[in-house]
Formats: structure tokens, C-alpha cells, sequence
């Protein structure tokens, strides 16, 4: 496509539905605020967090959200994403907590199977560990039902139990916007404001909003590795391997994450409207696309999410 046929092809795409979405997504948002005692908002600095921080802006006002935002860090992101989380926190005047999955590592928490492996899944420990901490009763993430089957099973108000575990059959009816917030003690709600939203819905709504992102987003030069269908960042972290050939590529991250399992994706988009574009093209989700601790049975999403994972 030519520049124009580009701009004529997003004029046609209707943003009416995001008013509904971000109705939608403020309503929850505020309904958390008056059922919970002590919510918080888990805030990476990603694009749907970020999102989720804008409606949130939208609800309250800046300097007036009434929950904390939280980050568990497993030492290992980027800090592109780590630097913004913390300028957007400041610029908002919003609480931010970090919990460090190292520290899970020192208590002993967590152990590691070898100095190599991937602190992501093990984040989960170390957010048991914080609800613990703090006395959450509801936690606000942006996990979409788009991303991943086990996630489209999710509720909007997802019920844990009290050791922290999600069982999917057990989740409660939602009907006509009426949620079920009852629980026991020691039991706590993963809300998901946006989990109607679709990747494309989210880029609309950054374009739109004009929302600022970490720049691993957009077009930029890296060194990569191709290994099992995916480019795999050259970093101290993921090192080449073998005989694999770095090559220097154009592209950009349509998630990000732990260092360890996040790839970027071939593309020269380099602003929101021109992802957009790309995203009416794509045929492969985003996690399918660039998460490497999603292509194995062991590692399912479902079974994470059973032990604790958000």
C-alpha cells in the first residue's frame, strides 16, 4: 500500500467503538474503586497498561487515582520499559510499588532449575508475595481475551482462592454487567477492564489518544537471531548460540516483557497509525508471535495461570 491508500484505509476504520470500550473499561475501573478495600493496578509500562492507565486518568483525574500501581520486576526487562513506567507513574502522581522477583530468589522463594533459566513464569511467587505484603483484595491487569485461549477464559472479575490459584470452572456468571464481588478472607479478584479489547482496538485507541510509548514499540534497528520460527534479540541475556548467524534487522516489539522470552517482529512502522496497518494484516497473535515461553506444553498458559500467574 501507498501512503494514501494507507491514510484513505484508516479513515474508514470507525473509532465509534472505542468510545464504547473505553466506557466500558472506565465503569470497571470505578467499580473496583467502590467494591474493593485495597485494589491495585499492575502497571509495566506496556501498551495495554498503558491504555488501562489512560482510562484510568480518564476516571479519576491525574494525581487523584484511588489504588496504587503495582510492577513485580524479574530484573530481566528492558529498560526502555522501565525508565517510562517510571516517568508515567511520577507524571501522574501515582503510588508505584516494585516487587523484585531477585528478592523472591534470596529468600529463597524462588529457586531457579539453573542460572540460565527464565524468571518469568516465576513471577507469580513474588505477586502471591505482594498480595501477602499489602492485603490486596483485587488486582487490575491488562490481559486481553484476544491474546491466548486460557486468557479468553477469563472473567472480567476472575475469583482466586486463597492460596492464589485461578480455577476456570469455578468462575462466576457476569450477566448484564453485574459482577459478584463476594469473598472469603484471604481470597482476592484479578479485574481485567479491557479484556474485550482486541490488539487493534488498542492501537486505535493509542493513535487516537495520542498515548506515548516506550520507543521498543515502534521501527528500530537491532541485532538478532532467528531461532524456531522467531527473531530473538542479541542481548548479554539471550546470547547467540552455535553457529546462528546475527543479523541486523528493522524492527519493532508488539509486546515486551521479560528480556529472557520477548522477541520483536519484522516491520518499519513507525508511528501508532502505521501499526495499525499492520495489525489489519497480521494473521498470528501477538504472545504467538513473539513469546518464546509460550511454545511449550509445560509451560501453558492455563497451567500458570491455575498456580498464580496473572
Amino acid at each position: 500500500m501507498n501512503a494514501r491508500a494507507d491514510t484513505q484505509l484508516l479513515a474508514k476504520l470507525s473509532n465509534s467503538h472505542l468510545d464504547a470500550l473505553e466506557e466500558e473499561t472506565i465503569f470497571i475501573l470505578r467499580e473496583v474503586a467502590a467494591a474493593f478495600e485495597r485494589p491495585t493496578l499492575l502497571f509495566s509500562g506496556g501498551k495495554d497498561s498503558l491504555v488501562m492507565l489512560k482510562c484510568a486518568e480518564k476516571a479519576f483525574g491525574i494525581g487523584r487515582i484511588p489504588y496504587p500501581l503495582l510492577m513485580i520486576d524479574t530484573g530481566h526487562n528492558f529498560h526502555e520499559v522501565t525508565d517510562f513506567r517510571d516517568s508515567r507513574a511520577k507524571e501522574l502522581g501515582a503510588e508505584l510499588i516494585v516487587r523484585n522477583v531477585e528478592d523472591s530468589m534470596k529468600r529463597g522463594t524462588v529457586r531457579l532449575a539453573h542460572p540460565g533459566e527464565s524468571r518469568n513464569v516465576h513471577q507469580s511467587v513474588t505477586l502471591l508475595e505482594a498480595i501477602d505484603e499489602f492485603r490486596f483484595d483485587a488486582l487490575i491487569g491488562g490481559a486481553r481475551r484476544d491474546e491466548e485461549k486460557a486468557r479468553a477464559k477469563e472473567r472480567i472479575f476472575s475469583h482466586s482462592d486463597s492460596i492464589g490459584q485461578w480455577q476456570p470452572k469455578a468462575q462466576r456468571p457476569e450477566l448484564w454487567t453485574q459482577f459478584n464481588t463476594r469473598m472469603q478472607p484471604g481470597e482476592h479478584f484479578r479485574v481485567f477492564p479491557i479484556s474485550n479489547w482486541t490488539e487493534l482496538d488498542v492501537w486505535q485507541y493509542i493513535e487516537r489518544e495520542q498515548i506515548e510509548l516506550p520507543s521498543l514499540y515502534y521501527a528500530h534497528q537491532r541485532k538478532v537471531v532467528e531461532r524456531k520460527g522467531l527473531l530473538v534479540p542479541v542481548t548479554d541475556l539471550t546470547p547467540a548460540r552455535g553457529d546462528e548467524q546475527i543479523v541486523e534487522k528493522t524492527v519493532r516489539f508488539r509486546t515486551v516483557g521479560d528480556i529472557t522470552c520477548t522477541c520483536p517482529v519484522d516491520s518499519t512502522a513507525a508511528t501508532a497509525a502505521e501499526i495499525v496497518i499492520e495489525t489489519l494484516a497480521a494473521d498470528v497473535s501477538e504472545r504467538g508471535a513473539t513469546r518464546m515461553d509460550d511454545k511449550t506444553s509445560d509451560a501453558s498458559m492455563e497451567k500458570r495461570k491455575k498456580d498464580g500467574y496473572f
